[in-house]
C-alpha cells in the first residue's frame, strides 16, 4: 500500500460543497512561527468508514484558504520555491535600490565638504523631501501589488491598466505635493528646532528641489507598475543611468560653478525629471501593444488612491518615526545631527540593500496569490526571511567592521566622525532586526494585506514615542556623543515592536487572500 502523501495543514474556510470530511485535516494549517521555520508536514488521515469511494475530481481538490482552489496533497514539489526566479528579481532590484542610497551617499559627501552647517541642512531637507515622497509611497507598493496580482490571474491588460491609473495619480499629487513643500518650506525647515544658518540651508534646497517632487511620485508609480509585470531590470537601468549622471551634475554645480547646497539641489531635480522620461516612455510602449488607452478613468485614479489610504497612514507613522529621530538628533546641536545624517544615510542603504527581497516578495507574492497558488507563495516568504536575515547579519558586520574607513569620506570633522562612530555600531547590530522586518513587510505588501500594515505601524509609533523621548532627554546628562547613540538605541527598541507585530501576522493565514483584486 503506498503511503499517504504528506500535505502542508492549514487553517480553511470553508465553502459550502467544496470540502467533504475525508479532508477536514486540512482546517489545521499554521505558518511558519518563526524566522526561516519550516511548514510541517502531517500524513493526511484515511477517509472515515463509510465515507465511500472519492471520485477523482474530488479527491484531488478542495477549496483551502480564503476560497481558493489548492491541492489537498501539496507536495514537496509543489511547494518547491524557485530561487532563480527570486534571485532574477532581487538582484536587479537590489542595485536599483543600492543605487538610490549611494546617490544620497555621494549627496552628502558633496556637501558635507562644504562644512558642517550646509551637511545639517542638507539632513533637514532631506529629511522634508523623503517624507514627502514616503507619503505617497503607496503609488510603488499599492501599484505592485494590484499589477502582480492581474498577471497573476492572466490579465495583462488589466495589469497595464492598474499602472496606467497609479501613473496618473502621481502626477496630480506631485504637483500639490510641489505647491506645498515650496509654500511651507521655511516653517517644515523650523519644525526640527535646528540652529538659523542650518535652517536656511535646508530651505535653499527645498524651495529648488521640491520641483522635481512629481518626478520623483512619477518614478515610484512607474517602477511599481513593472515591478509588478516581474520587471526589475528596467528600474535598474533608470536608476544608474540617472543617478551616476546626479553625481557628475552635482559636483560640477556645487564645486566646480560654486552654487553651494542650492547646486546639489538642482543636480536632484535635474536627474529626477530625467528617470521619470525614461520610466514613462516604457510603460507606455508596453500598454500600446496591450492596446491599452491611455486617457486616464477618473473613477480608477479616485480607486486607487482609496486603495492606497491604509499605506498612507502606515508612511505617516513611519515617516512620524524617523522624523522624531532628527527632532532628537537636532536637539543635541548641529554635529550631532550632522552625525545622524550620516548614520541615517548609511542604515538606509543597508535597508535599501536587503529591501531588494522585499520587492521580490512583492512581486511573487502577488502573482501566486492573484493565480490562486496558496502553497508557492507561503514556501518563498519562508525563503526569502531567511536570505532576508542572513544577508542584512554580514551587512550589519562588514559596516561595523569599517566604520573609521567609512566616515571620513563623509566629513573631515573628527567630532563628528567621532559622534558617528558609536552611533553606527548600535545601528550595525540592528541589521538582524531589520533583514526579518524588511522581507516580512514586503510579503504582506504583496499580499495586499495594507490595513494590518497600517494599525501595525501605528502601534509601532506609540511605542517608540516615549523611548526617542527619553533618549533627546539623557543628551543633556550623556552628552552629544552617547545621546546619538540613544537615540539609534531607542530606534532599535522601535524595530523590535515592529518585527513582533508582522510576525504575528504571518503566523496566521488571514493574509493569504487570493484573487485578480
Amino acid at each position: 500500500m503506498r503511503s499517504p502523501a504528506p500535505v502542508w495543514r492549514a487553517r480553511v474556510r470553508r465553502q459550502s460543497g467544496t470540502c467533504d470530511s475525508a479532508y477536514a485535516g486540512c482546517s489545521d494549517r499554521r505558518l511558519p512561527l518563526a524566522v526561516g521555520g519550516l511548514l510541517r508536514p502531517r500524513t493526511e488521515a484515511a477517509a472515515p468508514a463509510g465515507a465511500g469511494p472519492q471520485s477523482p475530481s474530488r479527491a484531488r481538490r478542495c477549496h483551502c484558504g480564503y476560497g481558493a482552489p489548492v491541492d489537498s496533497e501539496l507536495t514537496a514539489a509543489t511547494a518547491r520555491v524557485d530561487r532563480r526566479e527570486i534571485l532574477s528579481l532581487a538582484i536587479p532590484a537590489f542595485l536599483a535600490l543600492v543605487a538610490e542610497p549611494l546617490f544620497l551617499l555621494a549627496d552628502s559627501a558633496i556637501v558635507g565638504h562644504l562644512g558642517t552647517v550646509p551637511l545639517a541642512g542638507l539632513s533637514i531637507a532631506g529629511s522634508v523631501l523623503l517624507s514627502a515622497t514616503g507619503l505617497f509611497v503607496f503609488l510603488a507598493y499599492a501599484t505592485t501589488a494590484a499589477v502582480a496580482r492581474q498577471l497573476g490571474a492572466g490579465n495583462t491588460a488589466g495589469a497595464l491598466h492598474r499602472g496606467l491609473d497609479g501613473l496618473w495619480l502621481s502626477v496630480a499629487l506631485g504637483l500639490v505635493a510641489t505647491a506645498v513643500v515650496v509654500w511651507f518650506a521655511d516653517g517644515l525647515a523650523a519644525i526640527f528646532g535646528a540652529t538659523d544658518a542650518a535652517r536656511s540651508q535646508a530651505v535653499t534646497y527645498l524651495r529648488i528641489a521640491a520641483f522635481g517632487l512629481p518626478a520623483m511620485l512619477t518614478v515610484l508609480a512607474t517602477t511599481g507598475t513593472l515591478r509588478g509585470l516581474l520587471d526589475t531590470r528596467t528600474p535598474l537601468v533608470a536608476s544608474v543611468a540617472g543617478f551616476s549622471s546626479n553625481i557628475v551634475v552635482s559636483l560640477l554645480l556645487v564645486h566646480g560653478l560654486h552654487w553651494g547646497i542650492a547646486g546639489s539641489a538642482w543636480g536632484t531635480l535635474i536627474t529626477k525629471n530625467a528617470m521619470a522620461l525614461g520610466l514613462v516612455v516604457v510603460v507606455l510602449r508596453r500598454a500600446r501593444r496591450e492596446c491599452v488607452g491611455l486617457r486616464p478613468d477618473p473613477r480608477a485614479v479616485l480607486g486607487a488612491a482609496h486603495d492606497g489610504i491604509p499605506l498612507v497612514v502606515r508612511t505617516i507613522a513611519l515617516r512620524t518615526i524617523l522624523l522624531l529621530g532628527v527632532w532628537a538628533a537636532a536637539g543635541l546641536g548641529d554635529a550631532a545631527l550632522a552625525a545622524h545624517q550620516i548614520v541615517a544615510t548609511i542604515w538606509s542603504t543597508l535597508a535599501f540593500a536587503v529591501d531588494a527581497l522585499a520587492i521580490a516578495a512583492q512581486a511573487i507574492v502577488g502573482r501566486d496569490l492573484g493565480a490562486a497558488r496558496i502553497d508557492a507563495a507561503r514556501a518563498a516568504t519562508t525563503t526569502m526571511l531567511r536570505w532576508g536575515v542572513v544577508s542584512a547579519i554580514i551587512l550589519g558586520l562588514a559596516v561595523a567592521a569599517g566604520r573609521w574607513v567609512l566616515l571620513p569620506a563623509f566629513t573631515p570633522d573628527p567630532l563628528v566622525q567621532r559622534y558617528a562612530a558609536g552611533a553606527l555600531l548600535v545601528a550595525g547590530a540592528g541589521q538582524l532586526l531589520a533583514g526579518y522586518v524588511f522581507v516580512a513587510d514586503g510579503v504582506l505588501m504583496g499580499a495586499g494585506d495594507f490595513r494590518y500594515l497600517a494599525w501595525a505601524m501605528t502601534l509601532t509609533a506609540v511605542a517608540y514615542l516615549p523611548t526617542v523621548l527619553v533618549a533627546r532627554a539623557s543628551g543633556e546628562s550623556l552628552g552629544p556623543g552617547l545621546g546619538l547613540v540613544a537615540v539609534w538605541a531607542a530606534f532599535q527598541v522601535m524595530m523590535a515592536v515592529r518585527g513582533l507585530t508582522l510576525w504575528w501576522r504571518l503566523r496566521g493565514v488571514a493574509w493569504a487572500v487570493t484573487g485578480a483584486d
